[in-house]
């Protein structure tokens, strides 16, 4: 379908112009899984967004349901990537978007978009619809989804018969920024079984695009060559990183698998656990570390427990946001209920300490710096034991792609690389203290 009528009475919209290029057999494909690996500005989101919106006008007993890992990351991705698709398409009168709860609907039909995330269950495996057929399910970010067992069982929520006549299908897209290759995703969408080993162990091919020869799998990777809406000074941005950082271009600019080997942490592991069941053991106390950003870095706040008798550490919270003022980081480490929190911060920005204790962080501290203060931090916390709860996504992130620095040999340098720390540094901040003792000194 290359047109979309919005009303008898609008003029008929030319897709193609809305919506530009590289994603034909994306849109068109109708088999069970579409799952698309892009780098940044490879227009991935927005392009299914778009698709998400004109099926459901076109399928008329059509509902879907979007989910994320954590549903609290929702309302600022996908549900304002949904809203952004409506506007485009001009179609604002024709749906109600609400808030509280999540949730957008079709007003000709009653169609629903529903919103869910992993971190609770129940929520997405018993979820029913007021009318019609529970048919797409988009999964954004879907490398946050380390277990392949949490895939399985939202798999199997989208199941059910549909009639034949009604011309609709059941299809679940996943949609994620490049990650490393050893993540289930790769083998399980990107794999092709083409025989076994000695073991008997499946011999893999790997493949960046490709439709499975059972038609049920279509998954490709694009990049943002294909995004013909950026202008210079967004492919200026790619240019650079190309000649000054080509290993990181080939994943964040290409859409290329993340080759993770040299990991500064490999202390960590992924596990649910009761906050306030660990807060009340004996000698365990919490700690809270922030590094700011804005433009082009998130402003990360890592927030744990610490048992030095155990040697763990818990990472229970975090805040990772980008743009945000000083004003707006005290209302949301407010909301987030750690204003009264003795907070460690990046002592390069005094002036914006000064101005959070002010607003209302009244504990908030300069982190002390200092020769080899990061390899020092670094080499303290590598002897704990690091316990990340599944909300904390970001973290998660980071410390699955934080590693050494290479020389220009590729030989690994005591450096950790000067990407995916911005909750590594916050965590070191948080712990300086705690783990080196007040007396300590990195000068």
């Amino acid at each position: 379908m290359t047109s979309l009528k919005i009303d008898q009475r609008e003029q008929v919209i030319r897709l193609p112009e809305v919506v530009g290029r590289g994603y034909k057999t994306f849109w068109n494909f109708k088999g069970r899984y579409r799952v698309c690996k892009g780098s940044r500005a490879s227009k991935k989101s927005k392009t299914t967004a778009l698709n998400i919106i004109k099926r459901m006008m076109q399928y008329p007993q059509a509902n879907t349901l979007v989910v994320r890992k954590v549903f609290r990351t929702l309302k600022d991705s996908c549900f304002t990537e949904l809203k952004w698709a409506i506007n485009r398409l001009g179609a604002q009168a024709y749906w109600e978007v609400k808030e509280s709860p999540l949730e957008m609907t079709y007003r000709p039909t009653g169609q629903k978009i529903y919103f869910r995330g992993l971190d609770d269950p129940m929520k997405v495996t018993s979820i029913t619809v007021e009318w019609g057929y529970l048919c797409w399910c988009w999964v954004e970010e879907a490398y946050e989804i380390m277990n392949e067992a949490d895939f399985d069982m939202l798999d199997e929520s989208i199941r059910g018969a549909i009639p034949e006549e009604t011309g609709l299908f059941k299809q679940i897209t996943l949609t994620f920024n490049p990650w490393n290759e050893k993540h289930w995703i790769r083998k399980r969408f990107f794999g092709e079984v083409t025989g076994q080993d000695a073991q008997g162990n499946p011999v893999y091919q790997f493949h960046d695009s490709w439709t499975s020869p059972d038609g049920q799998i279509y998954a490709t990777t694009t990049n943002y060559l294909c995004n013909e809406w950026l202008d210079e000074a967004d492919r200026k941005v790619f240019e650079v990183m190309k000649r000054s950082n080509p290993r990181r271009y080939q994943v964040a600019g290409l859409g290329g698998w993340g080759i993770v080997d040299g990991l500064v942490y490999e202390n960590w592991r992924e596990e649910v656990f009761d906050v306030a069941q660990i807060s009340q053991k004996a000698g365990v106390k919490s700690a809270f570390g922030l590094d700011f950003g804005y433009t082009n870095d998130p402003s990360a706040l890592f927030c744990g427990l610490v048992s030095k008798s155990k040697r763990t550490i818990w990472v229970f919270d975090e805040l990772y946001e980008k743009a945000l003022t000083n004003r707006v980081i005290c209302e949301r480490v407010t909301a987030m209920g750690y204003a009264k929190e003795r907070i460690k911060a990046d002592a390069a920005e005094p002036k914006s300490i000064d101005e959070l204790r002010e607003q209302g962080l009244r504990h908030i501290q300069a982190a002390r710096k200092g020769r080899d203060s990061v390899n020092n931090g670094i080499q303290y916390i590598q002897g704990y034991q690091i316990i990340i709860h599944p909300r904390c996504v970001h973290f998660l992130t980071e410390i699955s792609n934080y590693t050494w620095a290479t020389d220009k040999f590729g030989n690994r340098i005591n450096t950790p690389i000067d990407d995916f720390n911005h909750l590594m540094d916050a965590m070191r901040y948080a712990l300086e203290g705690m783990l080196t003792g007040e007396n300590f000194s990195f000068d």
